[in-house]
Parts: C-alpha cells; sequence; structure tokens
C-alpha cells in the first residue's frame, strides 16, 4: 500500500521478495527462529542485491545463467547448512530470476534494495512477533498457542556432504535444460521453466518421490489458474495488493504443511508481483507460464525418474554382491 501510495508499483517486486522471509521458521522455538529467519532475511537481501547488480549492469545471458548456477549452488548449501525449512531454493532463485530481468534506471539501485530490506525487515518483525504474545499471555500459554517442536539444528558439515552437491547437480541440469528448451520454443520470461525445475526437485536427503513431483506440479500449475482468475477481469490496483497478501498468508500456512498446495498460494503470489512490475496481456501470461510450468515439471520429473532408477540399480546390485559373497 505504501508504494502503491508512492506510484512506486515498479518496486514490488523488492519488496514481495524481501517478505519472503516470512515463510521461513514455521514451528520453530523463537531463540531458534530469531537464527533461522535472520539466516533467510540475510540470503534473500544477497540474492537481490546481487540480482540488482546484474541488472544495474545490463548483464548478458551468459552472466544471468552463471548467476543462477551461483545462486542455486550457495543457496542449496547454505540452506541445509543453516537447517531452513522448506529447504530447496525456490524463493532465492524466484528472487533472483524476477529482480535480475528488471531494468534499474540510473540512482534506482540503493532505493530498490532499501524496499527489499525494508520488506525483509517488517517480515522478520511479524515472523517473531509471537514471542511477545506468548510472553504476555503467561500462565495461559499452553492453552492459547500450540506447542513449537520443529529442530533445526545448524549443520556446518554439509559443503563436504556429496548428496547436497548431488542436489546441486540435479537442479543445474534441470534448470538449464527447461530454461534452454523454453527458449527454444520462443516461450516469454524462460525462467519460469527454471523455478518450475526448482519447484518440483526435492532438497537433499529427501526421497525422490513422482507422487511429490507430481503434487508440485499439480500445485504450481493450479496456481497459474488462480492467478488467471485473478488478473483476467483486470483488477483495480488495491485488488491486487489483497491478492499478494493473502496468498503469502496462505504460503505461510501451508509450507510447513504440504509443499504441493504452498505453491498453490506461491504461483499466484509471484505471477501478481510481475503483473504489477511489469504489465502484459494476462492470456499471453498465462499461457506461457502453464506451457513452462508444465516444461519445468516434465524435466523436473525425468531426473526424479532417473535418480529412483539409479538407486533401484544400486539396491539390486548391492543385494547380488551380498549373495556371491555368502
Amino acid at each position: 500500500m505504501v508504494l502503491a501510495s508512492l506510484d512506486r508499483l515498479d518496486w514490488a517486486a523488492y519488496a514481495a521478495f524481501g517478505a519472503m522471509t516470512s515463510l521461513y521458521g514455521r514451528n520453530e522455538p523463537y531463540r531458534q527462529r530469531m537464527r533461522t529467519v535472520t539466516a533467510a532475511a540475510l540470503l534473500m537481501l544477497a540474492v537481490i542485491a546481487f540480482a540488482l547488480t546484474l541488472a544495474n549492469l545490463g548483464a548478458g545471458l551468459l552472466a544471468l545463467t552463471g548467476g543462477l548456477v551461483l545462486v542455486l549452488g550457495l543457496t542449496i548449501v547454505l540452506c541445509r547448512t543453516l537447517g531452513l525449512f522448506p529447504g530447496t531454493p525456490i524463493f532465492f532463485v524466484f528472487g533472483y530470476a524476477v529482480v535480475a530481468e528488471i531494468a534499474v534506471p540510473a540512482g534506482e539501485f540503493g532505493p530498490r534494495l532499501l524496499v527489499a530490506v525494508a520488506g525483509a525487515s517488517v517480515a522478520w518483525a511479524l515472523t517473531m512477533s509471537g514471542w511477545l504474545l506468548r510472553r504476555l499471555a503467561g500462565r495461559r500459554e499452553p492453552a492459547l498457542f500450540k506447542d513449537l517442536s520443529r529442530s533445526a539444528p545448524l549443520q556446518p558439515r554439509a559443503v563436504a556432504d556429496g548428496l547436497v552437491w548431488l542436489n546441486v547437480a540435479q537442479n543445474v541440469i534441470g534448470a538449464l535444460m527447461a530454461g534452454a528448451i523454453a527458449m527454444s520454443f520462443g516461450l516469454g520470461h524462460a525462467y519460469w521453466a527454471v523455478i518450475a525445475v526448482v519447484a518440483v526437485l526435492p532438497p537433499p536427503h529427501a526421497a525422490h518421490s513422482v507422487s511429490r513431483a507430481f503434487h508440485r506440479i499439480i500445485g504450481t500449475v493450479l496456481g497459474v489458474g488462480v492467478a488467471g482468475l485473478v488478473l483476467l477481469p483486470g483488477p483495480p490496483i488495491w485488488v491486487l495488493i489483497l491478492v499478494i497478501a493473502v496468498a503469502q498468508f496462505g504460503a505461510e500456512l501451508f509450507i510447513g504443511r504440504h509443499y504441493g498446495a504452498a505453491l498453490l498460494f506461491v504461483t499466484p503470489l509471484a505471477l501478481t508481483v510481475v503483473h504489477l512490475v511489469s504489465p502484459e496481456p494476462v492470456a499471453t501470461l498465462l499461457v506461457d507460464r502453464v506451457l513452462e510450468t508444465t516444461l519445468g515439471g516434465v524435466v523436473a520429473l525425468v531426473i526424479v525418474l532417473l535418480v529412483q532408477a539409479t538407486q533401484r540399480r544400486r539396491v539390486a546390485n548391492a543385494g547380488r554382491i551380498a549373495r556371491v559373497s555368502s
């Protein structure tokens, strides 16, 4: 609303991605949550600053692709190291991809980054506000509030974990393949296919489940449908701002419960923000997003199936060796 009153909706993406800080730290005790949310905020702001720098320099495709690989690698390793949940790099990749595509007029690098800092700061304060409410409740706290039991221990050895780097390789290969195919077909904003890959692939040490992959694909595609219901009537700005707020709340509510359901809110959130920043024909936007989501989902699903086949082969070989040795 502040940006709308200042007639600076072209800055909305920075505030929105900074505010995605609030998606982290769910169900964690507040001492631990402070560490988690602070780390998520600093990481998101670093990604936004990096993307802003590339946009400010007018970086070409090669530099943007190199930046994507760097963001994927660093955020996957750091999410695992810091115990962040969700453990996938989707929100950081989202922020990078969108911000890096927005042209930055001369002299606006600092103000745009400050808007992201403001968004992250407000999200941090809201995420930590429950601590004060629990203190005010006193003895009634157990009856009024649920137990916060999620553990998110630091894992400093994640950088030496082969499975973490395997996950980095899967995400990088899948993202580059999906992006290249989307560009070869002339689809607008090929980064959406990249984001679909990252949304579907599980984090390190998580099972590569076909059913979960389908849940995430369906959640993303249905999210595009929800965005269509919102954007096609051409609603006024205040309605779009309200949709962003509701979608942010829905994402926070479901992110720790069902990742596929959370994507039903994350997708219209991102599409609405992008539409505010750089409006384009809604029908074209939605068709491209459905095609790119399907493309990215299929690429990710192929990776999941290949991993499953490799794991089955290893188990079969191990069993064969055990029988021979016995």
